[in-house]
């Protein structure tokens, strides 16, 4: 999975930073430019206010010019001011009539138009009253941009200063997140009780009383010995009273707010439909996250045929391995069984590494395109493993330099089976995300909008697809390898039951939880982290079987067309060589690469 926080960080928040500034564009000349030029150079400006507006996705893209700064994403005004962008631009770009336009060029139009009318849609949910639950955060942001190991960079004397500007700009937010939590109280939009829970004892975590036991003290010790002796010492004292005086406290008056005063006024309720105009805003969020018309109703009915045709599917694999008793049985056996599991941290991390070699030698078979960055494996970092999936993905820089990443949550090392490994390296890693999100980066032709901007069906769906054609490429030859890509399929499907369950038909936690159970080998911990989400994120978990569905339905209907014409290297190529797109968009791409190949 790729971690969500706002409308561009789909995928952007999961970008590592090159260390190389990168300037902007040149704008070409006005006057009588063509409409393609007219609009690229509009595209370029509107970028270049994204980044100046939303300084922490400068810094992941890699452009270290407003590294300092840190955008207040839970003050209204900050709202108020990125709507306004979004209404100057979609007036200016419906002065320029589509009809002129063809190919990449009219791609780009639709795509543009189309999400400043989202945004400004998206206007009209409070968003803001909303700044924090135990998934994501800028809380959690600014703990990874300080610990080093992200995407801030700590190479000299203005990096580490930089640094202490965006420290200060994080104490302005805290403090607006609590005047914003103290409004939504005031309104009703609160988040769910069981979710704010889980964010207090990760804010205390945060909140360490010794400076150098937090996470932000690691660039201190790290310290690059080029930093002259002097410089080495102030920088020590000044970043020593910026955690003590101003991080630590203002992590401390979140959690504490939260737990004295907002969690008294949490709902009970987990459902976005028990918010003011609930019912819309989820609405909204299934049409951003899939990037269809489907309801909710249709989406639910899709989750249970799935469940059902999967679940056959996991008989199969019992009886092919011998086991005698029922499905639930052999879900406890898989749950149990010490075979099924690894004894260390590391040992988890080499299997992954070795898996990794095996997958890349067989990717030329199905793949002309390849990213040119590597990727690597990580385990989750202990301050958030707790509370994170079991594993996600963040890119490269875009230019190709440093290295994407495959973290492994080793947590739980239950919650991490043998069995599951192969699917999931082929849906995180390659080649799943890192293909897609690395080539779509390093599409330099592309206005830089699209270059960065991602959709959840499409991204989600292309990784989930990429599971889909693991026995193609060789993989799954275990037949418990085989049921670990069942079981993710299953976790995908029992999403679109599950967060349509909770968000439009009353269910409860309890209740997506004891549905899980029943069809699923997962452990207590990561059904109760998945639900969870869910209740978070209202959404963004439905965006995985739509889009592989399409995508897979896609591929159905060009082999029928081309027959012994289909070439599945090519197919992929026509999927990766545009980057991320709304479905319906991606359809008629295909279509019309059908009609000409015939």
């Amino acid at each position: 999975m790729m971690r969500p926080r706002t409308w561009l960080l789909s995928v952007i928040a999961t970008v590592i930073a090159s260390c190389v500034v990168q300037a902007p564009r040149p704008t070409p000349p006005a006057g009588h430019a063509a409409p393609s030029q007219q609009l690229d150079a509009m595209y370029e400006e509107y970028f270049e206010e994204q980044l100046k507006l939303n300084p922490t996705l400068a810094t992941y893209l890699g452009d270290e010019r407003y590294n300092d700064q840190l955008e207040n994403t839970a003050d209204e005004k900050f709202v108020l001011q990125n709507l306004a962008v979004e209404k100057r631009y979609l007036e200016r770009i419906r002065h320029i009539n589509p009809a002129s336009l063809t190919g990449s060029a009219r791609i780009s139009y639709d795509i543009f138009t189309r999400e400043r009318e989202l945004a400004i849609e998206s206007g009209r949910f409070p968003w803001h009253l909303l700044p924090i639950d135990q998934m994501d955060s800028m809380a959690s942001t600014i703990a990874l941009l300080g610990s080093g190991t992200n995407a801030q960079p700590f190479r000299n004397l203005k990096d580490y200063e930089n640094f202490l500007g965006r420290i200060q700009g994080f104490v302005r937010w805290s403090d607006s997140a609590i005047a914003s939590m103290r409004e939504g109280m005031k309104r009703g939009v609160v988040q769910p009780r069981v979710v704010m829970v889980k964010a207090v004892p990760q804010l205390r975590e945060l909140a360490q009383e010794d400076p150098e036991k937090t996470v932000f003290w690691q660039v201190v010790k790290n310290m690059p010995a080029a930093i002259a002796p002097a410089d080495h010492e102030r920088i020590t004292a000044l970043y020593r009273d910026a955690i003590r005086m101003q991080l630590v406290p203002a992590y401390r008056r979140l959690a504490d707010f939260i737990e004295k005063d907002y969690l008294p006024a949490t709902r009970s309720s987990v459902g976005w439909s028990a918010l003011p105009d609930g019912a819309a805003w989820y609405k909204f969020r299934i049409l951003t996250s899939t990037t269809t018309t489907l309801s909710a109703d249709e989406i639910h009915e899709l989750g249970l045929r799935e469940v059902a045709r999967i679940r056959a599917e996991m008989q199969g694999v019992k009886e092919q391995v011998g086991f005698a008793g029922d499905l639930h049985a052999f879900f406890t056996y898989l749950q149990t069984d010490p075979k099924f599991f690894f004894h260390s941290n590391d040992q988890v991390l080499q299997a992954f590494r070795d898996l990794k070699q095996r997958i890349d030698a067989k990717l030329p078979a199905m793949f002309s395109d390849f990213p040119k960055a590597d990727y690597e494996i990580r385990a989750v970092e202990q301050f958030r493993a707790e509370s994170s999936p079991g594993a996600f993905y963040q890119a490269p820089s875009p230019d190709g330099k440093r290295p994407g990443i495959f973290y492994v949550n080793t947590f739980n090392l239950k919650a991490q089976p043998i069995y599951g490994m192969e699917t999931l390296s082929l849906h995180e890693a390659a080649p799943g995300h890192h293909f897609q999100i690395s080539i779509q980066q390093e599409l330099t032709e592309l206005p830089r909008f699209r270059r960065f901007n991602g959709y959840n069906a499409y991204a989600e769906g292309w990784a989930l697809y990429c599971e889909s054609i693991g026995k193609e490429l060789g993989m799954f030859t275990d037949p418990f390898q085989w049921y670990g890509r069942l079981s993710d399929e299953m976790l995908r499907a029992e999403r679109l039951v599950i967060d349509t369950g909770l968000h439009s038909k009353g269910w409860t936690r309890e209740q997506a939880i004891a549905y899980m159970h029943d069809n699923s080998a997962m452990t207590d911990s990561d059904i109760v982290a998945e639900v969870e989400r869910y209740i978070a994120w209202p959404g963004q978990a439905l965006s995985y079987k739509v889009g592989q569905l399409r995508i897979s339905a896609l591929r159905a209907r060009a082999q029928q067309a081309l027959g012994a014409k289909f070439n599945v290297k090519e197919f992929h190529s026509q999927l990766l060589r545009d980057g991320a797109l709304p479905l319906d968009v991606l359809e008629a791409k295909i279509d019309r690469w059908i009609a000409a190949a015939r």
